[in-house]
């Protein structure tokens, strides 16, 4: 008899450790998911205050494109900070620029023109200043280029000569001593050439390619034989 009960308590023992075992881990389990939710909307919490002030560093990009910007000279501000532009190396003076440091949410920008290169008769600036609540890219620079003349001499010319620049053309008649082919910009390459010669005559250009600097070329001549 006193076996038998030693042996129902020693049961009774082993079945309270095993359920006391079996207990503990759903609770520890639902401890750390609950401490993983707090922490979880606690993070998140953050990230939403931090957007709503800006953050402590900045997140967007200010920038914009620009046109008319063959050489080096262009440099833009903002709130201190200088950005110096590059001219593309297609030649076609038009690209996209930005800042090299980030704005933050919120933050007020004014774009300012520091300094121009030395072609350009001015550069315009337009949707320079606001508030940044994305990311800016529609501050557009507009250089101006300055235009120089392009003429020469005509000599001998006894019917009808057709001469071109680029897409620029310009006819002249039997006894023109001169002619002005359309303005060109400043830094900017120039051929004359002869499109279509006169009746019974060779004409030949000299001087008639180079670039444009920052004086008028009036040094092309056009010389006609016989």
């Amino acid at each position: 008899m006193d076996q038998l009960l030693a042996k129902w308590t020693k049961m009774l023992s082993d079945f309270s450790i095993l359920t006391a075992q079996l207990r503990f881990p759903a609770r520890f389990f639902g401890d750390v998911m609950k401490s993983s939710y707090l922490r979880a909307g606690a993070a998140l919490a953050c990230a939403v205050a931090l957007s709503a002030c800006g953050g402590s560093d900045g997140q967007l990009v200010l920038g914009g494109s620009f046109s008319g910007v063959t050489k080096t000279g262009l440099v833009l501000t903002n709130d201190g900070q200088e950005k110096a532009i590059t001219p593309p190396a297609d030649g076609t003076g038009a690209a996209t620029w930005a800042f090299d440091n980030l704005i933050s949410t919120d933050d007020r920008y004014s774009v300012e023109i520091k300094s121009t290169p030395s072609n350009v008769e001015r550069c315009d600036i337009q949707n320079a200043s606001g508030r940044a609540g994305y990311h800016v890219y529609t501050v557009y620079i507009t250089c101006t280029l300055k235009r120089h003349a392009l003429s020469g001499s005509v000599s001998n010319l006894k019917g009808e000569l057709v001469l071109v620049n680029g897409s620029d053309r310009v006819a002249l008649q039997a006894g023109a001593t001169s002619f002005k082919m359309a303005d060109v910009a400043e830094d900017s390459p120039y051929g004359v050439t002869i499109l279509q010669q006169p009746a019974n005559q060779t004409c030949t250009v000299n001087n008639g390619s180079g670039t444009v600097g920052p004086a008028d070329v009036t040094n092309v001549a056009v010389t006609c034989t016989p």
